[in-house]
């Protein structure tokens, strides 16, 4: 049985990861350094790099819809180029990728230097009697550096939600900035507004694409992209529109409000447009000025520091990629055993960015990273003409470039241009990789592979059309009830075997069948189909004692093993793929504290299709008695029962009714709740009891009330950080007095929300 790739990302996610990768050094690091090139035409420079990023986008979308892969623009150019280009384009993009989060790590120290000077620092190096003496920023730069190397060593999580949180805050911080300041702009300054001519346009629009290289980041990871055909062009295209128009409105401002020379001289333009603007602002006679410089300080270093975290991430995953494809040494595709991430691929793509940080200006750094991306973007266009124009069966993807073949030999003609714009470093540095990439190519994998072009192509994409046509086949289960067992990495065996236990006899009673899934959640470091492709010793053994286990039930038992990088969403997801009924899944219970930083299982609650129960502590070998504690809630009580009724008559056992009141409840209390206990006594076809019990120390007398049961359902809700952190839920709290298996039932009636939540889940993740 093979591991199938888990799709959670959504159109918002794409275009949180395109524009989070590129809200950063264009706009708080490149416009004083542009503005040195172009004058005030530095906005033309930053409008024509949008353009020249255009086919290079639509032939990824395309590509990335037919060939939904793990690697994006260096699987596209192996598969349509051949293995050599595809070393020159894995090879470029890894050096591009960590020239930007080098210039990230680098122009972020000075936002931090212009309110608290860096001293310098004197390192002594060892063994010889040198002292190795750097500038505040390049050593604060190269400690942060050392940390994210770290960080992704151990493979820390990197979530969707935090970067799509970053992204909005950024445009809001940005837009309060332009609104602020646009009705200041000076009309003179733009002056001379072509005095610099278009050799200085052309070379600042060389120095800017650096700016948009991170709308095409979203194709390494197009594998994981649920609907791929609408979600990855649409939101390519929003994510560059949207970004390439801030830019085009901050510069407008930048140039407006500043002097030119200062603008030119400057390496933390906004920081020192705020400051010149409002550094004297007084509200109230409270001095608001510094908390304005501070506000921008603060989302510059964040937007530059998540882009060089994302950098290493990233820039990671391109040798690791090389290397399985034998085209790179094959140490870099060494997986840590504890931490399960590329720990070569980190520690020399950390180390080289090291190296960049150290000793490279801002403007070489961006130049650098300039003529790489091009490089690629020349290649990607080649690429999707060489896939055309073999006119392929299989070749068949959701979204087409319009205007084709003219975008794409724009796309190449215009980066060939471009290229022989730029300063002699870059050009010479452009050549020189592609001649290294054939030179390393011939001389280390030509003689280890045996494929060409498109051909590797062709037998992965009908091994893939294989894949999802017996997927679909195999999920199509619409018209039978359906439990779905999900079982994350820290399941135990006996854990595992007492959920199927307990839903064999629902699945019995109601017809249908249940689904058991292994979940293995991998770091973000490592592509999902690297990790698809390794079957570990834990695969086996789940394989093994499932099939054991499911011989001795009565009912039609599947298995299954997803990969992804978030669990919680790749259980969601499968469960509106499979059109599950039910999720029955393990919950260790969780202290204030967990639920103060957030559960996964509050957030399948609120998610997921369909109801969800969550089973606390072992099961009994067997099951006299079922005791549902009741609570007048019109979805989840009617859940409880149906639930409770069906496990019953299969394995012989009763089912009592609890309910707790105070002490001095009013008889016609008691009177309401015997008549809604014989309501849901007339749903069940077993012998039910009932129990009315007084007392003011509710949890104490029902935990009491309950010891003769051998599995009791209560229900619960999604947890609210701070009022729970408060007073914690009462199914917490009894869940925990119990010493027996307990079912937290939820219905998905019963989710909260607003009413426009459906129209953000719409978005989010039709």
């Amino acid at each position: 049985m093979g591991k199938d790739l888990e799709r959670d990302l959504g159109l918002f996610a794409v275009i949180a990861i395109s524009m989070g990768a590129m809200i950063g050094s264009g706009i708080f690091i490149l416009p004083g350094v542009a503005m040195a090139e172009a004058g005030p035409a530095v906005i033309v420079a930053f409008v024509i790099a949008a353009i020249l990023v255009v086919p290079a986008a639509l032939s990824i979308a395309e590509l990335g819809t037919a060939m939904p892969e793990a690697g994006g623009d260096y699987v596209f150019i192996e598969r349509g180029l051949g293995p050599s280009f595809g070393t020159i384009a894995g090879l470029g993009t890894w050096l591009m990728l960590m020239l930007k989060g080098s210039l990230a790590l680098y122009g972020g120290m000075f936002y931090i230097n212009f309110i608290y000077e860096l001293p310098t620092w004197d390192l002594l190096v060892p063994g010889i009697e040198w002292t190795l003496t750097l500038p505040g920023v390049r050593a604060l730069g190269i400690t942060f550096a050392l940390i994210f190397i770290g960080i992704n060593l151990i493979g820390v999580k990197q979530t969707g939600g935090i970067q799509l949180a970053m992204v909005i805050i950024m445009l809001v911080i940005l837009g309060a900035f332009v609104a602020a300041t646009i009705i200041q702009v000076e009309g003179a300054n733009y002056d001379g507004f072509f005095d610099e001519g278009i050799d200085g346009i052309l070379t600042a629009t060389a120095l800017v694409l650096v700016s948009y290289a991170g709308v095409t980041k979203v194709a390494a990871v197009a594998e994981e992209i649920e609907n791929p055909g609408r979600n990855l062009p649409l939101g390519l295209l929003l994510s560059l529109i949207v970004t390439a128009f801030l830019y085009a409105l901050l510069v407008f401002v930048l140039v407006g409000v500043m002097e030119a020379d200062d603008l030119a001289a400057s390496e933390e333009p906004m920081a020192l447009a705020t400051e010149l603007l409002f550094g004297d602002a007084v509200v109230g006679g409270i001095a608001v000025g510094i908390f304005a410089v501070i506000g921008i300080i603060i989302a510059a270093v964040l937007a530059l520091v998540s882009t060089a975290n994302a950098g290493i991430l990233t820039a990671s995953r391109y040798p690791l990629a090389l290397s399985r494809d034998q085209l790179f040494l094959k140490q870099f595709e060494y997986i840590h055993p504890r931490f399960n991430t590329p720990s070569v691929s980190i520690l020399v793509t950390g180390g080289i960015i090291i190296a960049i940080v150290a000793t490279l200006e801002v403007d070489e750094i961006a130049k650098m990273a300039g003529a790489f991306q091009i490089l690629v973007y020349i290649l990607v266009c080649a690429a999707l003409i060489a896939f055309r124009e073999r006119d392929l069966e299989w070749y068949d993807p959701d979204f087409f470039t319009p205007g084709y073949p003219w975008v794409q030999l724009f796309g190449i003609v215009s980066g060939i241009f471009i290229i022989t714009q730029m300063d002699p470093q870059e050009i010479i540095g452009s050549i020189a990789i592609v001649i290294f990439g054939f030179l390393w190519f011939k001389w280390y994998a030509a003689d280890k592979i045996d494929r060409e072009g498109v051909a590797m192509g062709l037998a992965r994409r009908e091994a893939g059309k294989q894949f999802v046509q017996d997927t679909e086949a195999r999920l199509a289960r619409a018209d039978e009830f359906e439990i779905l067992i999900p079982i994350r990495q820290e399941v135990t065996r006996k854990e595992e075997d007492a959920l199927i236990q307990m839903a064999a006899p629902i699945v019995r009673r109601r017809g249908g069948h249940i689904r058991v899934v292994r979940f293995e959640e991998v770091p973000d470091q490592i592509p999902l189909d690297t990790a698809a492709t390794e079957l570990s010793e834990a695969d086996v053994e789940f394989e093994k004692r499932t099939d054991e286990l499911v011989r001795d039930l009565e009912v039609p038992v599947e298995i299954g093993e997803i990969v992804s990088h978030d669990t919680r969403h790749a259980v969601v997801n499968y469960a509106k793929r499979s059109g599950a009924d039910l999720i029955l899944a393990r919950q260790n219970p969780v202290g204030r504290l967990g639920t103060l930083l957030g559960r996964d299982t509050d957030w399948i609650l609120e998610h997921a299709p369909c109801d969800v129960v969550f089973v606390q502590h072992e099961q009994r070998t067997e099951i006299d008695e079922i005791a549902i504690v009741t609570d007048r809630s019109p979805f989840n009580d009617p859940l409880k029962v149906e639930l409770a009724d069906a496990m019953a008559a299969v394995v012989g056992a009763r089912i009592r009714f609890v309910y707790a009141v105070s002490e001095t409840a009013p008889d016609e209390l008691i009177e309401t709740i015997e008549a809604y206990h014989d309501e849901l006594d007339e749903l069940c076809t077993v012998p039910v009891e009932s129990s009315i019990i007084r007392t003011e120390n509710e949890i104490e007398e029902l935990s009491t009330a309950l010891e003769s049961a051998d599995l009791v359902m209560v229900s619960t809700v999604t947890h609210r950080r701070l009022p729970d952190l408060i007073i914690e839920q009462r199914s917490d709290r009894l869940a925990a007095r119990i010493d027996k298996p307990v079912f937290l039932v939820h219905s998905k009636q019963t989710r909260r929300g607003s009413f426009l939540r459906p129209i953000v889940e719409r978005v989010l993740f039709d």
